[in-house]
């Protein structure tokens, strides 16, 4: 058989036309390839692409999906594939969805870590959390990983012996490490697995605790909640555990680790408060990330929040588009309307304000914010400015005079404070942390706030959010660029959405994935949900259900890049949100002008 088939297409250069090559899918045993690697030992390097096909390793199955173009390309997409049975994966560890999600994410992070000498193979890194991920997945017959390979060079000259090496050594060294739970060696291995399922299994006990009982948190006596530093997420070593006031510590029965105490925290307004690095926002980072499962040993393992809860932040220069911050901003001189508000440019409290209501708006039931992030100027004002500046001449309404009102409309508030007691008498629980200590000291705050009584400006009620209705995409005009850097950065085409202040994003994966959906969402090519008649909140429910039923492939396929993560619903309205590109109607198919903020 040929190596390849001429392909119709070609390219005139200096008056010879160069046919393109398209290789045939091959079919063989490793050490078919093997020996194909030697063979093209000297050769071009576009001669690489006739080892795409699937090979045959005995216990496992190479797939060599893609191959790069030139030494300097993205590197070539691979895939082993094998059986769970052969590989020694128990079946009860298979029995459910939340099992199999468990053990892929497994299986990935040790593939990480079991390739991670080998320079040529790629992976993408695990954090701390337990995530869907599109490199790796399982059912009860089929187990693959999806990794990459920088195919060797010398300059554009094909390194076949080297490539020969990883193909016959490290790959299959990585595969074997990461799926052989059957030798008698493979005995711990295995324990770590199905204590790694375990615990994601209570954890997803937990959420359903945290629904049955009508809690919005939960926090687990003994948790490790420090971290050892702001860019390291993995436990502080000899940190002070978690251990909650009696006041409101409850038990839970979880399958695996039996009865466990903690605090639960109820809907409502909790403030927390306390002095300068005694754990205020500690608490509040590892309440934020409980809407993820953590490994075990990470300390959060059995720290959960209501899944949709968002943390809420100010971010200066952001986009808003047609948002009605008018619960916030409103008076604005001029008369400007805050009803349908857009801004380039956001200032820090219309950027939070805005990021208040969006967050509403796609069903958001608890705000998480701390003050050190936040607008000083959207979140209180106080009786001697409130004197100085009359209210008649402030557009902003503070979020101390909206609180209540959000929670009476079913959003609760988890709040960091410790420069201002105005939130004393709002809230239905004051937690303390001193030294670590975390202290119910609501009744002493009702005290204090009953000794200095402060003028009261509720609002009793927080206005209904309006739906707002995407509109198609504008058509690009050339060919799509889809790209995302971090946690922090998506570039789509020739504009960047900085997604810095949406905290809650914990994997590189995930921005990817949002990348992604929102190139589905907008893209008028592809998608029929932006059409001007269904609601932000509908469209992002219908892509949850394509995700539910393909995984993350359903956001292109397997084509596109290797290494996405499943985002929450609500990170991807705020990725969204921050599009410049994104335009929404206020009412079926009436579409609204963007304006500068002043």
């Amino acid at each position: 058989m040929n190596d390849f088939q001429r392909g119709r297409g070609g390219r005139n250069f200096g008056g010879k036309r160069f046919e393109k090559r398209e290789f045939e899918r091959r079919q063989g045993s490793d050490q078919d390839l093997i020996r194909r690697f030697h063979e093209l030992d000297g050769r071009n390097y576009g001669s690489y692409k006739s080892v795409i096909g699937d090979y045959d390793y005995g216990d496992f199955n190479l797939h060599i999906d893609r191959v790069q173009s030139d030494p300097y390309a993205p590197p070539s997409a691979l895939r082993v594939t094998a059986s769970p049975k052969t590989m020694g994966i128990p079946a009860d560890l298979l029995e459910t969805p939340d099992h199999r999600l468990a053990v892929a994410d497994f299986l990935a992070r040790n593939f990480a870590k079991n390739s991670r000498d080998t320079q040529e193979i790629r992976i993408a890194k695990c954090g701390q959390e337990i995530l869907e991920r599109s490199y790796a997945s399982i059912s009860e017959k089929l187990v693959e990983i999806r990794f990459q390979c920088q195919f060797p060079a010398r300059g554009r000259t094909i390194l076949g012996r080297s490539m020969a090496r990883l193909a016959d050594v490290d790959i299959p060294y990585a595969v074997m490490d990461t799926l052989n739970f059957v030798s008698d060696e493979a005995a711990d291995y295995l324990a770590q697995l199905r204590r790694h399922v375990e615990t994601y299994l209570d954890y997803c006990a937990l959420q359903k605790a945290l629904t049955d009982n009508e809690w919005l948190a939960f926090v687990a006596d003994n948790s490790v909640l420090a971290r050892r530093s702001g860019i390291s997420d993995f436990p502080m070593d000899e940190a002070v555990p978690f251990l909650s006031p009696d006041s409101v510590r409850v038990s839970v029965d979880l399958p695996y680790a039996g009865t466990v105490s903690g605090m639960a925290i109820k809907p409502g307004i909790t403030l927390i408060v306390g002095g300068g690095y005694h754990g205020k926002s500690t608490l509040l980072n590892a309440l934020q990330r409980g809407v993820y499962a953590h490994i075990p040993d990470d300390g959060r393992e059995r720290v959960a929040l209501t899944p949709s809860a968002m943390k809420v932040r100010a971010a200066d220069g952001r986009a808003v588009t047609s948002v009605d911050v008018s619960a916030f901003i409103n008076g604005l001189p001029g008369g400007a309307s805050t009803a349908s508000f857009s801004t380039e440019n956001a200032s820090g409290s219309t950027s939070q304000a805005a990021s208040i209501v969006e967050a509403i708006e796609v069903g958001c039931p608890a705000l998480l914010v701390d003050e050190d992030t936040s607008a000083t100027n959207l979140m209180i004002r106080d009786e001697r400015m409130r004197a100085l500046v009359v209210d008649d001449k402030e557009p902003i309404t503070p979020f101390i005079d909206r609180i209540v009102g959000l929670s009476r409309s079913g959003v609760s508030t988890i709040l960091v404070m410790g420069g201002s007691g105005d939130y004393l008498d709002a809230a239905d629980l004051v937690l303390m942390m001193d030294n670590y200590t975390c202290r119910d000291v609501t009744d002493r705050a009702r005290d204090i706030a009953h000794a200095q009584p402060r003028k009261r400006s509720d609002y009793p009620q927080f206005p209904t959010v309006a739906s707002r209705y995407p509109l198609p995409g504008k058509p690009r005009g050339g060919k799509a660029k889809t790209k995302s850097r971090g946690l922090d950065q998506i570039s789509l085409d020739r504009q960047d959405i900085d997604v810095a202040d949406v905290e809650q994003i914990v994997d590189a994966g995930q921005t990817e994935a949002i990348a992604w959906a929102i190139r589905a969402l907008t893209d008028p090519e592809r998608s029929t949900a932006f059409d001007a008649r269904t609601t932000l909140s509908d469209a992002l429910d219908a892509l949850e259900r394509i995700l539910n039923d393909h995984g993350l492939d359903g956001l292109g396929g397997p084509n596109k890049p290797a290494f996405l993560v499943r985002p929450r619903r609500v990170d991807i309205a705020a990725a969204l949100n921050r599009y410049r590109s994104l335009r929404v109607a206020t009412g079926e198919g009436r579409e609204e002008d963007s304006s500068a903020e002043s």
